[in-house]
């Protein structure tokens, strides 16, 4: 099975770094705008053009007034339209990985499992040290925590006695008696 292009294309390096809002870890501005723009010029998709317009949109609460995240920041969405249309090629992106992965394990079934093994023997080291760095980790956490429930105990007790023993006179014949 030869590999497709568009999948060759996937595994190369790209230098340019879009920045701005991400829909499905993608750029909006620069990558789904313009797709979406050609499909719909193509006759490929119907993406209304004011959801293309206005891509980015004020997020209602269900009584009409305007979302706002915790942070006290409007909450804004990706319009309706854009944002299913983004799901469908997600889905379908899915697909078509799923569906190479099959064909080379239908066409090259030996080379895939040597690939498997191979992985799997050269992964069974970095798990090993991370079990090992995690185990200490959390010996080391449960240390800490068991000595911080330590110290407060002593601390609360220490206080329970102070408080005591500020409560309880001392009588002036007990002071009395006392000799230096």
């Amino acid at each position: 099975m030869e590999t497709p292009n568009y999948i060759r294309s996937l595994l190369k390096a790209n230098i340019q770094k879009p920045q701005g809002r991400r829909v499905w870890s993608v750029d909006l501005e620069t990558v789904w705008l313009p797709f979406f723009t050609a499909t719909n010029t193509m006759g490929e998709t119907r993406i209304p053009v004011e959801a293309l317009g206005a891509p980015l949109r004020l997020a209602y609460n269900p009584d009409g007034a305007v979302r706002f995240s915790k942070s006290g920041r409007p909450v804004i969405r990706v319009a309706k339209d854009i944002a299913d249309s983004v799901r469908l090629v997600r889905e379908n992106f899915i697909a078509g990985l799923q569906n190479y992965a099959h064909g080379v394990i239908t066409d090259n079934s030996e080379g895939y499992t040597a690939q498997v093994l191979a992985s799997k023997e050269a992964g069974a080291p970095i798990i090993a040290n991370d079990k090992a760095k995690l185990d200490e980790a959390m010996a080391k956490a449960i240390e800490q925590a068991i000595a911080h429930a330590e110290a407060e105990a002593k601390a609360e007790a220490d206080a329970e006695a102070k408080a005591e023993a500020e409560a309880l006179p001392i009588p002036k014949t007990a002071r009395d008696l006392v000799t230096a």
